[in-house]
């Protein structure tokens, strides 16, 4: 992610100038990767219960018209066992336990909107399961696209008939919806709350990202370690040009070359490479995880920094390396090797199309690994890592572990019994390994040892055991300003929205509308470190002690884990 808009003055709901904004939105050494971020399904309403799948399809939702919302009435899988409220899975079962809370006795409709994709193939299940346990509770489970949410979820705001949970949209700040009051702290909801918070990992828990003004809004329901530039290629294509991957990465040049041999021999029914250029994050973590591999060690951006040398203090995107990066996506495009009309394509569009056999191969993220399958079972892939540099090791790219798939809980919810007990079973080790096994290993808990029990149980997908093979090698845990000095926060809050930002930046040089790249970082460098100044003013102007050296942490080493120990070093 990265630095995303300002906070607007406190308001119980948007205004109508800025719910207007939000629904006009654009809807060898191996290496370490950046985070990936969520990706969309695309099906318009999956109730609780329904065909297993992640919700995702090849065809696109209109940008213009809302979804319909139907509530699901019975789970489709069956009982595990003659347990209450066990669904049996393809690899195991998932077991309700018993409530902690007192839940309604009454009939109740609960509703969960999120952008689906490898998270719904549990919550499907999961959702299912919790029906059964509790017959009165009818679950509306709606995953839905990134743009469908950010018109669904402003409009429930605002119409004060949200869902009971729900992700906030990519244009909304997290900060920004708790000042808001959109959304209500779960300190109060999830029972035994302490030992609950205390089962989580070091670092789990930060200021600013899920702790505002003392209070606990939210939480990482699975880990953030992952990368979503992995090489994902269509076997049949990859080999009749030559290569393979998975056992020998691409360098840069390797790269380059199998895209222009895959396009020459696809005489015009497929191309080398296929990528969704209109989706800027996509874009940004592509070039980020290609610069970093290649030596500009930096920050993966998911805390408001964007590709910052820990060491320095200061931002790599005018290095050698992220300049290459993207003038070697210039390369291929230019010698015609891309999907034509990539730069138009969304990332769900660009991925969808995979299966379809119109590319070699596609940086993209673990998500479509339990996805294509379904979409064309006859359809072979492969999974590799993100392409080398031409020469040296690679590095292992820096992550910051604040957690993936965070939902909210809607201020005016009345169902605060439920989401507590259900927020209760997903932060347990049972809960974090049956997401782990439901998704057959493309998620990755917190918690380790539900990845242990997930890993022994043999039954997780290949693909995806490559992938966290992958992960294991080539990602490092960095150090995080906010966790070193909470006040960081503050300077988190103040922050606004680069326009362009990376990831803009990157796509209007693709599109050709930015001649210049060098400049064109050099610019976006400049004013990020402005914002950044401001940002640290505004912050101490109300009290918080920060400066600039909060950003530098001279005993951090790339190839190593960023331990406790470390942040107490360097305190």
């Amino acid at each position: 992610m990265t630095t995303r808009e300002p906070y607007e003055q406190p308001s119980p709901l948007l205004s109508r100038r800025k719910l207007l904004g939000l629904l006009g939105g654009i809807g060898s050494t191996a290496l370490l990767a950046a985070c990936g971020g969520t990706n969309t399904a695309t099906t318009p309403t999956v109730a609780a219960g329904g065909a297993t799948g992640s919700g995702a399809s090849s065809s696109m939702p209109s940008s213009s018209s809302a979804p319909s919302v139907a509530a699901s009435t019975a789970p489709a899988a069956s009982a595990g066992a003659g347990t209450p409220g066990a669904v049996a899975t393809k690899t195991g079962a998932i077991t309700i336990p018993p409530s902690a809370v007192k839940l309604p006795t009454e009939k109740v409709t609960f509703r969960w909107i999120d952008s689906g994709d490898l998270k719904a193939l549990f919550y499907k299940q999961y959702f299912a399961a919790y029906q059964q346990a509790h017959p009165n509770i009818t679950i509306q489970y709606d995953p839905l696209p990134w743009s469908e949410i950010e018109k669904v979820v402003p409009l429930g705001i605002q119409n004060g008939n949200a869902h009971d949970v729900f992700q906030t949209p990519p244009t909304v700040p997290s900060p920004q919806a708790v000042r808001e009051g959109w959304v209500a702290p779960i300190d109060d909801i999830v029972p035994n709350f302490k030992a609950w918070q205390d089962g989580f990992p070091f670092g789990s828990f930060i200021n600013g990202v899920h702790i505002f003004n003392g209070k606990t809004y939210t939480f990482p329901i699975t880990s953030n370690k992952r990368y979503a530039s992995l090489t994902l290629y269509n076997t049949e294509i990859m080999q009749k040009a030559g290569y393979d991957p998975a056992n020998k990465p691409f360098t840069w040049d390797e790269m380059r070359a199998a895209a222009k041999k895959i396009t020459e021999q696809g005489k015009g029914q497929y191309y080398g490479m296929i990528f969704g250029g209109k989706t800027p994050g996509r874009l940004a973590d592509t070039v980020r995880n290609l610069g970093r591999m290649a030596g500009a060690s930096a920050s993966s951006g998911t805390t408001g920094n964007e590709s910052i040398d820990w060491r320095t203090g200061k931002s790599v995107l005018t290095s050698d390396q992220y300049i290459g990066a993207i003038e070697l996506l210039q390369a291929i495009q230019a010698d015609g090797s891309v999907f034509p009309g990539s730069i138009g394509l969304d990332e769900t569009a660009a991925r969808s199309r995979m299966p379809q056999g119109v590319a070699g191969f596609i940086l993209e993220g673990p998500w479509n690994i339990p996805q294509w399958p379904r979409e064309n079972p006859a359809f072979k892939f492969e999974v590799a890592s993100t392409p080398y540099p031409n020469s040296g090791n690679p590095v292992p790219l820096t992550f910051e572990e604040t957690g993936a798939n965070q939902v909210w809980v809607y201020a005016k919810s009345p169902n605060t019994a439920i989401i507590g007990d259900m927020f209760s079973y997903l932060g347990s080790e049972d809960g974090q390994t049956a997401i782990v096994m439901a998704t057959e290993g493309n998620l990755r808990a917190l918690l380790p040892k539900a990845n242990e029990r997930a890993q022994q149980s043999q039954q997780l997908d290949p693909h995806a055991s490559k992938a966290l093979s992958l992960y294991e090698q080539q990602i490092r845990n960095g150090p995080q300003p906010v966790v070193r000095n909470a006040d960081v926060a503050q300077v988190l809050l103040e922050m606004k929205k680069l326009t362009p930002d990376f990831g803009q930046t990157i796509q209007g040089i693709l599109a050709g509308q930015i001649k210049d790249v060098k400049a064109a970082m050099k610019d976006l460098d400049d004013r990020m470190e402005k914002e950044l100044e401001r940002a640290i003013k505004a912050a101490s102007d109300k009290g918080a002690k920060v400066s600039r050296d909060d950003w530098k942490f001279a005993n951090w080493d790339p190839m190593k884990d960023y331990t406790k120990a470390d942040y107490d070093a360097a305190k």
